[in-house]
């Protein structure tokens, strides 16, 4: 638990004043101008900040776009930008394109205490669009955020009582196994929540790669998962229920597996699952949609005070039902825009 000045909220972004009703938390008190509630409960998101060339048009021209990215970054821009106390870790680059990624963190209450800066370049993804539907092509060779080492990775405080971890930074040496050994020395006593948003085109060792997730998944409390996942995680399951299954007999107390615009569904150990629908939008893409989902359901477990190790065990269907609706809103949002566009807290809430 952390205590946080006013000067410490005014650094990630934190608003002065809000409805006590959903945010018991960090309601300010109106006449001392103080917390009513001084310790503050932070979450770490560690891995991969990138670039997305995104395909547009002007004036009939085709070109690409940067914009900022990457699964893990979207979800700490997801969380900030609703106000949950934020820290990323991760590796930033010196170049414009950095720069353009520490505005846009900046801008969503990201705090970047513990990221990595060097001169090294700046992580690409090409995105392609066609009818709605995402592929990537990465560069990633020698950048920033693929080459932090284990010892450059900070020592984290006990007022961090969440780690999400997922995406591209758990693939390629030496940042996997930097990221492999964050979780493994600190996952004692926080939730963890892991994305492995599998890209198999991206896996250049897919026997090192494999061992690590399954090291790393079996310290995870929380894992949100998608079909494809879960083929390349258990190609020998005969479907995905029994995929499901592993995964909870591995030590995850909820199972998170999403099926795009069909919805969510929630497993537990020896409980029924629980389905949220998803919203119906006009999509645009689909970028960052999974990445939002990550940031909606984390946020309402925050704020609903659920993440904590000794109290996902006790999530009831209506808690976990809030929480996927929540983060079934936040992806709804993003993807009736292009490129990764979480929401800010006044959109959803």
């Amino acid at each position: 638990m952390l205590a946080l000045t006013v000067g410490h909220f005014a650094k990630i972004g934190c608003f002065s004043k809000i409805e006590e009703d959903k945010f018991p938390a960090y309601v300010m008190g109106s006449d001392d101008n103080k917390w009513l509630q001084d310790e503050v409960d932070m979450i770490l998101c560690a891995g991969e900040c990138l670039i997305d060339m995104l395909p547009s048009e002007v004036d009939g021209v085709s070109m690409l776009r940067p914009a900022p990215g990457g699964a893990v970054m979207n979800t700490a821009v997801a969380l900030g930008r609703q106000d949950v106390p934020v820290q990323f870790v991760t590796g930033i680059s010196h170049d414009q394109f950095g720069r353009l990624i520490q505005d846009h963190l900046a801008d969503s209450n990201v705090g970047l205490d513990w990221a990595v800066q060097s001169d090294r370049p700046t992580t690409l993804a090409f995105v392609d669009v066609t009818d709605g539907v995402v592929s990537y092509n990465f560069y990633d060779e020698n950048t920033a955020g693929r080459m932090i080492e284990s010892c450059q990775l900070p020592t984290i405080p006990a007022e961090v009582t969440a780690l999400f971890f997922g995406g591209i930074s758990l693939i390629s040496e030496p940042a996997a196994d930097s990221y492999a050994d964050l979780l493994l020395h600190n996952a004692e006593g926080r939730v963890v929540m892991m994305d492995p948003n599998i890209r198999p085109a991206f896996i250049k060792d897919e026997s090192v790669y494999r061992a690590r997730l399954t090291k790393m998944l079996a310290l995870t409390d929380i894992v949100k998962t998608s079909d494809e996942d879960l083929e390349w995680l258990y190609p020998d399951a005969p479907n995905i229920d029994a995929a499901i299954q592993e995964l909870l007999n591995s030590g995850s107390k909820v199972v998170l597996f999403t099926e795009g615009a069909k919805g969510a569904t929630a497993y537990r150990q020896g409980k029924n699952p629980v389905f949220v629908a998803s919203e119906k939008v006009k999509v645009v893409d689909t970028v960052g949609a999974g990445d939002t989902f990550n940031g909606g359901f984390l946020t309402a477990m925050h704020y609903e005070d659920m993440l904590d190790k000794s109290k996902l065990s006790e999530l009831t269907d209506a808690q976990l039902s809030k929480a996927l609706g929540h983060a079934a809103k936040c992806a709804a949002f993003s993807v009736a825009r292009a490129g990764a566009q979480p929401p800010r807290r006044a959109d959803v809430f």
